[in-house]
């Protein structure tokens, strides 16, 4: 068995840039159609669409609120109706919002956080599971965080439980449609250097830090993501259901 997945329809949630995009490129590599969903980074997102098609691959983009169920359903109908079906779903779609102590930490961050890593996962999830049954082997692969086992840096408790919610989410998925032929499984990365992730909540000391204690002696690239991502929507992963793969560089656990 290998990573060909050539033939195959895949959709990948938040695949405008950083790991998204390194998934939805990587995934055209093997061969995948791809529907590129994104939110607000329209530039961004056609920018992936290009770098799929110059590979031979047929790309678009789809614009959705991944909270919102309406515009998760449309986005899934819309996307099986280009790619003329479903085998692989990526739930990549998330974001810290921002680093926030419990102690001052709204109901509205809490809630918002848990929507678009959580919440947003499960609506895509459902409204992709009736095209999923349909495809000879469906692949669900969601992702999780280094900050589920270990509480994540300092201000994202909200992070961190949403995205446990999203392993054991992936866990429960994963017994329910054990034997339909659709394996499900999510990536943890850890510290994935050069996203929007990073740049954005993590001061340039704090990266410094973070890399110096990876085993592995680096910092991740949302290439090394990809790479996980595709071989757990190839046939060579059949078998592999109900896992996490920890994406860190050796971090956990230790």
């Amino acid at each position: 068995m290998s990573a060909d997945l050539n033939g195959s329809r895949a959709l990948v949630t938040g695949a405008g840039h950083g790991i998204g995009r390194a998934i939805a490129v990587a995934l055209a590599e093997a061969g995948a159609d791809v529907a590129v969903h994104y939110h607000s980074s329209a530039d961004e997102a056609a920018r992936t669409v290009s770098e799929i098609e110059a590979l031979g691959r047929r790309a678009k983009a789809f614009k959705a609120d991944a909270t919102v169920s309406g515009e998760v359903d449309a986005l899934v109908e819309e996307a099986t109706g280009f790619l003329g079906g479903l085998d692989v779903l990526v739930c990549n779609a998330g974001h810290l919002i921002g680093r926030e102590e419990i102690a001052t930490m709204s109901d509205d961050h809490f809630d918002r956080v848990v929507s678009v890593n959580l919440t947003s996962t499960f609506r895509t999830v459902r409204a992709a599971l009736p095209h999923l049954r349909r495809s000879p082997a469906g692949r669900v692969i969601t992702m999780s965080s280094l900050a589920a086992h270990n509480g994540g840096g300092p201000g994202s408790v909200a992070y961190a439980a949403a995205k446990a919610g999203v392993r054991g989410f992936t866990k429960g998925l994963a017994k329910e449609l054990a034997g339909t032929g659709i394996t499900v499984n999510t990536v943890a990365p850890g510290f994935i250097k050069g996203t929007a992730f990073h740049d954005t909540f993590t001061a340039p000391q704090a990266q410094q830090a973070m890399e110096s204690g990876i085993p592995v002696g680096r910092a991740g690239t949302p290439r090394d993501v990809a790479h996980a991502v595709v071989h757990l929507a190839s046939p060579a992963s059949g078998f592999l259901t109900a896992t996490t793969v920890d994406i860190d560089g050796g971090v956990w656990p230790r």
